[in-house]
């Protein structure tokens, strides 16, 4: 069970759920997208937030920064939070702008203030939960989704919530989070996207 849970944390570590959010929008809306576009988004995505922070990782590793891929403490996260803002800013700004697909561009704008929550309160010492932050933002995006074109993803909701119950579970049986720590982070990731739902629904 132990093995379990610890694979959890790992297959849904935060820097894979943007990925993750804008695959689902792209498998659910009903607008129409050139190919070649889809797979230009999806590639600088897989570029700006999977291998340039795993390559951040390892230089920060190399530099005695961080210690672990689940930054444990607060000191660790600080750096790699503050580079995450301005690769998100750059996503915003260049690979997903207001004037190609706003819903994306939301769904990022909504990631840059949960990181710049999240960051702040690394800055005093609280550690909120990265991992609910990541997944409470999809989940909410997908609902944002569900009524933005008026379609039953119940399903995909369904799975979504259990996926943030078996993080939630898995971050607690390690010893990760505190209770506290993972509702907070719940809370960062999923209001700044139904605040933003207003500017595109």
């Amino acid at each position: 069970m132990s093995w379990i849970l610890k694979s959890i944390s790992f297959i849904f570590h935060p820097i894979i759920m943007p990925l993750l959010g804008v695959i689902f929008y792209f498998s659910k809306t009903p607008r129409y997208f050139p190919k070649e576009l889809e797979n230009a988004k999806i590639v600088s995505l897989v570029i700006l937030t999977i291998l340039l922070p795993i390559l951040i990782y390892f230089l920060l590793k190399t530099l005695g920064r961080t210690h672990s891929i689940y930054l444990k403490t607060t000191k660790e996260r600080i750096i790699p939070l503050a580079l995450n803002l301005i690769i998100t800013l750059l996503i915003i700004l260049r690979v997903l702008p207001s004037n190609q697909i706003i819903e994306l561009y939301y769904f990022f704008v909504g990631i840059l203030m949960s990181t710049m929550v999240c960051l702040v309160l690394a800055l005093f010492k609280f550690k909120a939960s990265i991992h609910m932050i990541a997944i409470a933002g999809v989940f909410m995006f997908a609902i944002g989704l569900s009524l933005h074109f008026s379609k039953n993803i119940n399903g995909s909701l369904a799975l979504f919530a259990l996926i943030a119950g078996a993080v939630g579970t898995s971050r607690l049986h390690l010893k990760a989070h505190t209770g506290v720590e993972l509702v907070f982070g719940f809370c960062i990731g999923f209001f700044p996207q139904l605040l933003l739902l207003q500017y595109w629904l």
